[in-house]
């Protein structure tokens, strides 16, 4: 069961706030392994069709808000728990 405590509704704020701050480096070191052309091509989107690069930007963006929902669960979850267990 899940015990609700002040302290831990206030673990669970900051590490929402530090997830908030962590994203953009996070996302951005990510990025550059995201491959932005196919491996013979040395213009980025110059060849590719407006169709191929929507669907790239779509991709892009689903990626980031993945990252952005596993950021904040995973940093409100452990400023739950440390907020939780340090208040006893």
């Amino acid at each position: 069961m899940l015990d609700l405590s002040l302290a831990g509704l206030l673990g669970a704020f900051i590490g929402t706030a530090v997830a908030a701050i962590a994203y953009a480096p996070l996302v951005s070191s990510l990025e550059r392994f995201i491959p932005r052309s196919a491996p013979g091509e040395s213009s980025g989107e110059a060849g590719r069709t407006l169709s191929e690069q929507d669907g790239c930007r779509q991709e892009i963006s689903l990626f980031r808000r993945a990252v952005l929902a596993a950021d904040i669960a995973v940093f409100a979850g452990f400023g739950f728990w440390l907020a939780a267990t340090l208040a006893g």
